[in-house]
């Protein structure tokens, strides 16, 4: 008896082997669970910085050796995401994402040793996102997800310098983390599946082998043997050459890893301003970080308004984006508000113009933007206190704004040829 492929399942309503047809609640419990794990890691990259000062008096080194912990901690992103990432595509979303986050966990223990590689949700997620939500639905699933990768870093220092300055003492910043890991793991674990359709109808396909005793049935995935050496050029070199010969890709990835390392870059220039030039104490002074965050939320409401404005059924009558950005002006009532409602802009719609243009490789893609990303993340806070204290706090924001300003033609360059850009790439699904 000959092989005989197993279809892929249809995309019905009824059809529940498809991710995207999955119960809206079962989805919503998914992308919450996820927005938890990227929390904890972007916290976990974020905190330790306010126990620089009593960590490096222990070990007796300088304050700069301890920021250099910090930025070795995102490099582990950039290693991470490109190893961990595009074997998503491989075998499935789930055990990669869990492999790493396990790690991840683990090396919050030995808190008397630099920080450890470990691996970021990021590259995973949105990778499960797509596999879940249709385009227009994932205008509301991703602004969550994107919330938790600015309220982790943007917590990280409130809590941390609360944290250090009780009882508990600055190693307590690693077991907070750790505690963190453990329960938004196991939570998870169990709440979320599988969302790759290659490895669901492989699942499918030896299930009903067994149930069925046919044992020609198979899927596609099986048909294909995988050797070391596909993994390397196939998979793990993917994200860099998409990076390389995607335009879009790379200029959208530019711009969002410019706005993500700003964030880094705040957690040094924030005490220098706030601390420093004003004598707050350390905790009072990282509470302006909160406005960052409150700009961040509103960057995520205004994301979640005009796409359900978008979706109507009479597009023709939806209002642009541009019609609500009047509500930039609450961010004028407190001073950090329309830096992170302006870098939410940016990060979110970037994330989602990434998963919609690269469908099948948006895992190699986020992988590529995430290690990108987290290479300025890393680098920001190692010339940062420097450029704050010989620039002072006004000429050094004027530097970082000077830079942001030249990157504003990068969104208006695909709204215009957007369409003709993609029509000459190689991933991008029509």
């Amino acid at each position: 008896m000959g092989s005989r492929l197993l279809p892929r399942p249809a995309p019905t309503t009824k059809n529940l082997s498809n991710p995207i047809n999955l119960p809206k609640i079962r989805k919503w419990l998914a992308t919450i669970c996820l927005s938890s794990l990227n929390f904890t890691t972007t916290f976990a990259s974020s905190v330790f910085s306010s126990a620089s000062a009593p960590a490096s008096y222990y070990f007796h080194v300088s304050e700069e050796a301890m920021v250099l912990g910090t930025s070795l901690f995102l490099c582990g992103f950039i290693e991470g995401s490109f190893i961990f990432g595009p074997l998503s595509e491989l075998y499935g979303r789930k055990t990669p994402l869990f492999c790493g986050f396990i790690t991840f966990a683990i090396f919050q223990i030995p808190v008397a040793v630099a920080q450890k590689e470990s691996e970021h949700p990021d590259c995973h997620a949105g990778g499960a996102l797509a596999d879940m939500w249709s385009a227009q639905e994932r205008g509301f699933a991703v602004p969550i997800f994107a919330g938790s990768l600015f309220g982790g870093p943007i917590f990280g220092p409130i809590l941390g310098s609360f944290i250090t300055q009780s009882s508990l003492g600055w190693r307590w910043t690693q077991w907070i983390t750790l505690i963190m890991a453990a329960t938004f793991g196991a939570i998870a674990f169990v709440a979320v599946p599988e969302t790759y359709a290659a490895i669901l109808l492989t699942k499918r396909a030896k299930h009903l082998r067994h149930r069925t005793h046919d044992w020609a049935l198979h899927s596609l995935q099986e048909e294909k043997e995988v050797t070391l050496e596909d993994i390397g050029t196939r998979y793990l070199l993917r994200p860099t050459k998409m990076l390389f010969l995607e335009p879009i890709l790379f200029l959208v990835t530019i711009y969002m890893a410019f706005v993500f390392g700003v964030i880094y870059l705040c957690f040094e220039a924030f005490p220098i301003s706030f601390g420093e030039d004003r004598n707050w104490s350390p905790g009072v002074a990282s509470l302006p970080f909160l406005s960052v965050l409150i700009g961040a939320l509103l960057g995520c409401s205004l994301i979640g308004v005009t796409t359900r404005t978008r979706i109507a059924p009479d597009p023709s009558q939806g209002r642009m984006q541009e019609a609500r950005l009047p509500l930039m002006a609450i961010g004028g009532i407190i001073a950090g508000a329309p830096v992170g409602f302006g870098l939410m802009l940016i990060t979110l719609q970037g994330m989602n113009y990434i998963i919609d243009c690269y469908t099948l490789y948006a895992n190699s893609a986020l992988a590529a933007n995430t290690s990108v990303r987290y290479a300025l993340a890393a680098g920001f806070p190692l010339f940062a206190s420097g450029m704050y204290h010989n620039l002072r706090v006004q000429w050094a924001t004027s530097v970082v704004a000077f830079i942001s300003l030249a990157l504003v033609p990068v969104p208006v360059l695909f709204w215009r040829y957007g369409d003709k850009i993609r029509g000459m790439s190689r991933y991008v699904m029509t």
